[in-house]
């Protein structure tokens, strides 16, 4: 009883910030919200006994990532007339047409019937099976995705030099 009420409050609040994220139209605001969503997706790993994974979830995402997202974002200094027009009518159309859609889905596939959840292996969660799916068959997304946010961070702090000079 508790865990299914727990869930659907980290859920829909990790979806509702989700759906601010997106439609801020600061950046520092975008990025809190992103680092709430973070911890709610944490909360959600530990419902279902992954505490592993919440555990980075925390450390790892929502405390060093986003602390160089943040200061990425500060360091490109954007002016108000820099960052445009407010985009908030269309972020929060598109997200309510969004969450409507998963809404009639959800609806569809279940038809009011009790959500089971699927079983899992004792394992589950641990390091050694993050670890060897994580450095087996996944290396290369694993090491893409390392590479990406570098090639983000450099470009961002390239265009903050050459506003610079």
């Amino acid at each position: 009883m508790w865990e299914a009420i727990f869930f659907w409050g980290f859920g829909g609040l990790a979806a509702a910030l989700a759906v601010l994220v997106i439609a801020m139209k600061n950046p520092i605001h975008s990025a809190v919200a992103l680092i709430g969503n973070m911890f709610c997706l944490a909360a959600l790993f530990a419902l279902l006994d992954a505490h592993f994974l919440a555990a980075i979830q925390v450390l790892v995402y929502a405390g060093a990532i986003m602390v160089l997202f943040m200061f990425v974002i500060m360091l490109l200094n954007l002016k108000a007339e820099e960052l445009g027009r407010s985009r908030r009518t269309l972020a929060k159309g598109l997200g309510l047409v969004l969450l409507a859609w998963v809404a009639v889905r959800f609806l569809a596939e279940f038809k009011g019937e009790a959500l089971a959840l699927p079983a899992v292996t004792e394992d589950y969660g641990t390091i050694e099976s993050i670890g060897r799916l994580i450095f087996g068959p996944q290396i290369l997304p694993f090491e893409v995705a390392s590479v990406l946010l570098l090639a983000a961070i450099l470009g961002a702090v390239t265009i903050a030099k050459k506003r610079l000079w």
